[in-house]
């Protein structure tokens, strides 16, 4: 074998293989579309780099200075009437009959231009508690993503089960109309040689028909159901109807802590930080503060540059019992978060016995339609020969194979229930 053969087999391989997973598409497709084209994760996903753009914005406030460049220019005019003369004055030396502001409120003026210098002090309590904050924030977030996909894998596994429930119905009724199809074109042979007559290829016909209008209404539901998979995924173009039609799998029953059960952990951290930064502003704040520029109030005090530093010190003593207010409040988003913990978690127990409960009663009724479906099928094999030496009538034919077709359409349904009851299982056992 050449070398150009192996790269013609090989690419043949590799392509041929996608087209197969393209035309088929299974379960953990749609869950994966579903994933990508979420508008929610992807408002998670900005979530985590906003929260680590927070605390990034809140060191720069806590730790680095905050420097502005601030100016001010201020005028008070007056009009002199000393020295028996009236004369307006933009800014006097001293003029003592006058009209005006009051020289000793304005200094004639003020003429200032600075650049100031705002330094947080004793921030390192400050800080920690907001990083625990926002790393509590981070874990929320985390746990939502992991909460949306759980959620998404219940919506998207029942929608795929509803899918599979009409796929099913639509092939019972196909089969159906393959029998009535082949039943017909015997019964038309046997009226010729009058074994039957007209009146009961009649009676086959309008079966037939009945048959196929119930294929043409089970073919527009499976439809609806698989545009709208498509829709749930987020799927623009259509996809081959050749799905793979796998059975959603019972998972067993976790024994670690159930991922429900983190967010109300994590809430109750979420109040106590917010506790904690609550209780910052009761302790004493210090800022350094400087400025340098020019500070004067005449016009030719132009030349008044200069700087000044100092520090600047706080520390909220009463605040009409806030403080212990705040306490409270938290103690009873705490108590009430506690509450909701142990409320999810009987039912969330509750919830997984009277599924499997109900999943173990389906296993009986499915046990009995399958044995009253063999029964069924050596029934129509027997109809079968007698069909055709005319030793039934075509009613009865007509009507076993009606009852036929509900029984198949029954235990569809039985199989379709457990799947959905599985993933409701399975989303609860999480």
């Amino acid at each position: 074998m050449n070398r150009i053969t192996i790269i013609l087999l090989t690419f043949l391989c590799v392509f041929g293989i996608e087209n197969i997973n393209a035309q088929q598409p299974d379960l953990n497709y749609f869950l994966e579309q579903a994933k990508l084209n979420s508008p929610l994760l992807q408002q998670n996903k900005a979530n985590t780099e906003l929260i680590r753009l927070d605390l990034q914005q809140t060191e720069r406030i806590l730790k680095s200075p905050v420097i502005n460049l601030e100016s001010n220019v201020l005028f008070a005019p007056i009009i002199s009437h000393d020295n028996n003369t009236t004369r307006f004055e933009l800014t006097s030396p001293g003029a003592t009959n006058y009209i005006g502001y009051d020289q000793a409120y304005t200094d004639g003026g003020q003429f200032q231009a600075f650049v100031t210098l705002n330094q947080p002090l004793l921030k390192s309590s400050s800080l920690k508690a907001f990083k625990n904050k926002s790393e509590i924030a981070d874990k929320q977030n985390k746990d939502a993503i992991q909460l949306n996909i759980h959620e998404l894998e219940q919506l998207v596994g029942y929608q795929f089960v509803l899918c599979r429930k009409s796929k099913k119905q639509l092939e019972n009724l196909l089969e159906l109309n393959a029998q009535l199809k082949e039943q017909f074109s015997t019964l038309k042979l046997l009226a010729k040689h009058a074994i039957y007559k007209q009146t009961d290829v009649m009676l086959m016909q309008l079966e037939f028909q009945n048959a196929e209008i119930q294929l043409k209404a089970s073919e527009e539901e499976f439809n609806t159901n698989i545009y709208d998979l498509y829709l749930l995924c987020g799927i623009k173009e259509s996809i081959n109807n050749k799905i793979e039609w796998s059975d959603i799998i019972l998972k067993p029953t976790t024994v670690t802590n159930s991922q429900f059960l983190n967010s109300y952990s994590n809430d109750s951290l979420n109040v106590i930080t917010d506790q904690i930064i609550s209780e910052l502003k009761y302790k004493p704040q210090l800022n350094l503060f400087a400025n340098a520029g020019m500070n004067a109030v005449y016009l030719p005090g132009f030349d008044r540059f200069g700087f000044s530093t100092g520090l600047n010190f706080s520390w909220n003593i009463f605040d009409g019992n806030q403080r212990k207010i705040e306490a409270q409040k938290s103690t009873l988003k705490l108590k009430t978060i506690s509450f909701e913990k142990d409320h999810f978690s009987t039912q969330k127990q509750l919830n997984l016995k009277k599924i499997q409960l109900q999943i173990n009663a389906l296993d009986e009724r499915i046990l009995l339609s399958e044995n009253q479906l063999k029964m069924y099928t050596e029934l129509y094999q027997a109809y079968q020969k007698q069909l055709v030496v005319a030793e039934i009538s075509i009613m009865d034919f007509k009507i076993f194979l009606r009852d036929f077709t509900t029984k198949k359409q029954e235990k569809s349904l039985l199989d379709m229930e457990k799947q959905i009851l599985i993933n409701a299982y399975n989303y609860w056992n999480y």
